[in-house]
C-alpha cells in the first residue's frame, strides 16, 4: 500500500497493490499494522457504513462535532465520485481549503479523512456503490455541515450545478462561517 500526504496535514491518499490475473484481481484493503504504519497516528475502526447513488448525487459535506468527531477510511466499491475533504481545524496553516480525489472501483483508491475534516462525494458514473470506515458511532446531535457551493472553499466539483441532485437537509447547510465548530 503506498500512502500520499496531501496538502491538508494528516489526510492521505492510500493507493493499494492490485495483483492482477486471469482468474481477476486480488487486493488487500486494510491492515491495521500497515495504515497505522502509513498514517502514523493509531487509529481503531468502529463503524462500516455503505451507500448507493447514481449519477450526479452529491452527499455532504458532513462531520461530527466534538467527543463525536470522526475519521474517516473511504472507497469506491463500483462506480467513480469526486471525492471531498475541507480541513475545519481552527489552528490548522490549511483551515477552510479542501482536497479533492477521484475514487473508483477500477483505481482502488482509498482516501484518509481525520477528525476535524467536512467530507462529501459527487457520483460521476451512473451508479456509485461507496463505502467507508469510521472510528466513531454516529452522534445525530453531534452532526455538522458546510454548504457544497460556500464561496470561501471555493470547491471545483467539475460537474453542471444544474445536474446536481443534493437532499433537501444538504441544500440548506451554512457556509464555514457559520458552520458548528468541529471542535
Amino acid at each position: 500500500m503506498k500512502f500520499i500526504e496531501t496538502k491538508l496535514k494528516g489526510c492521505f491518499i492510500l493507493e493499494p497493490k492490485v495483483i492482477q490475473d486471469d482468474r481477476g484481481y486480488f487486493m488487500e484493503s486494510f491492515n491495521e499494522n500497515t495504515f497505522y504504519e502509513g498514517v502514523g497516528q493509531k487509529i481503531s475502526f468502529v463503524q462500516d457504513n455503505q451507500s448507493f447513488s447514481t449519477k450526479g448525487v452529491l452527499r455532504g459535506l458532513h462531520y461530527q462535532t466534538g467527543e463525536h468527531a470522526q475519521a474517516k477510511l473511504v472507497r469506491v466499491l463500483q462506480g467513480e465520485v469526486l471525492d471531498v475533504a475541507v480541513d475545519l481545524r481552527p489552528n490548522s496553516p490549511t483551515f477552510g481549503q479542501y482536497e479533492s480525489v477521484v475514487l473508483t472501483a477500477q483505481n482502488q483508491t482509498q482516501f484518509f479523512i481525520p477528525r476535524g475534516f467536512a467530507h462529501g462525494f459527487l457520483v460521476l458514473s451512473e451508479t456509485a456503490t461507496f463505502f467507508y470506515k469510521c472510528d466513531n458511532f454516529y452522534n445525530k446531535e453531534s452532526e455538522g455541515g458546510l454548504i457544497f457551493n460556500d464561496k470561501s472553499v471555493n470547491i471545483d466539483w467539475n460537474f453542471p450545478i444544474e445536474q446536481l441532485v443534493i437532499s433537501e437537509k444538504d441544500q440548506i447547510l451554512p457556509t464555514i462561517d457559520n458552520a458548528k465548530k468541529a471542535w
